[in-house]
């Protein structure tokens, strides 16, 4: 089951903590493109193919746009429901005191007993790596107010990346607490779900990328029944191809892909249309709580955001009784 959030080109919010509470919101956008204007949440880690030799691209910026738009696919990879992502929301959290970033946290919604998971790319070998890890995530649950057990998931292209120290770290990584998933160890069958096959394209070699791609695509239009997450899905396939081929232009990929004509059909283009605008509110109203935390007032959001002050009490209101 494929379940999706808002589109990943709606801007998204971020807290940064000090102290024992919020200290404030900022909004920062994922680049869609490799030839984006780069973000200053960019990340040195970078995704490598099984050849050597090719093109390095951001798993950072991929991996985020992945379970930002598809966070179902995250519990399948820890093999939890894939609805299990209803309770929780996405996001990637600064801790300011040491300029840690994390690269995505899934917080529960509501529940206090439903786990924090930490989540870190890691697709270069490094062996400070996990004393870098367990500092973020420490760090963190000291700065916030959240009472929740945690849990750690480090994704790795494969065995011979993961190479951190772990001798002072080994209870931890046996507890049961660091989920290590390795892609290239994921079976390859045909019946394989569709996010397991989309996560293991990242590291797909460039010689059967696209012809991966294509299958997939196709598995798409058929179990996808929701033009707006159809649609959502086609695109992070095509981002995942235009980073493993950079020097093709977007017009050379679609041809590759066989999305030229698709994306002039009406069906396609009024998909993307009512997912801007659904996204766009979505974004909006997530935000919502963060502010109210920071002591802004019903008003003061309305105005920030171009919203009814009706509609934003209604959340706030919500969001009151979800505490509670």
């Amino acid at each position: 089951m494929l379940t999706a959030n808002a589109p990943s080109h709606i801007t998204r919010w971020c807290v940064t903590l000090r102290g024992n509470t919020p200290l404030y919101i900022r909004r920062s956008s994922r680049p869609s493109h490799p030839r984006s204007k780069k973000s200053k949440y960019s990340s040195k880690i970078k995704i490598y193919a099984s050849n050597p030799t090719s093109t390095s691209v951001k798993a950072d910026t991929i991996f985020y746009r992945l379970f930002q738009s598809f966070p179902s696919i995250f519990f399948e990879l820890i093999n939890q429901p894939p609805e299990t992502a209803n309770t929780y929301q996405f996001s990637s959290v600064e801790v300011k005191q040491l300029a840690f970033r994390i690269d995505g946290v899934f917080l529960p919604k509501s529940n206090a007993s439903s786990p924090i998971y930490f989540v870190e790319v890691q697709f270069q070998a490094d062996k400070k790596f996990y004393s870098r890890l367990f500092t973020e995530i420490f760090l963190y649950l000291d700065k916030t107010q959240l009472t929740n057990n945690w849990r750690g998931v480090v994704v790795y292209p494969s065995r011979s990346v993961d190479v951190g120290e772990t001798e002072r770290y080994i209870e931890l990584l046996t507890s049961g607490r660091v989920t290590r998933i390795y892609l290239d160890e994921f079976d390859s069958t045909a019946s394989q779900s569709i996010s397991i096959g989309t996560v293991k394209l990242v590291i797909e070699p460039e010689s059967s990328a696209v012809t991966k791609a294509r299958e997939l695509i196709n598995l798409a239009r058929q179990q996808i029944a929701s033009e707006i997450i159809q649609r959502e899905f086609l695109e992070l396939i095509e981002t995942i191809i235009i980073y493993k081929f950079p020097q093709k232009s977007r017009e050379e990929i679609e041809q590759m892909l066989g999305f030229s004509e698709l994306k002039q059909t009406k069906v396609y283009q009024e998909a993307k249309q009512e997912g801007k605008a659904e996204g766009k509110l979505e974004g909006k109203l997530e935000a919502v709580p963060f502010m109210l935390n920071l002591g802004a007032t019903v008003e003061q959001i309305a105005k920030a955001l171009g919203l009814d002050v009706e509609l934003v009490r209604l959340v706030a209101a919500k969001a009151n009784a979800n505490e509670e």
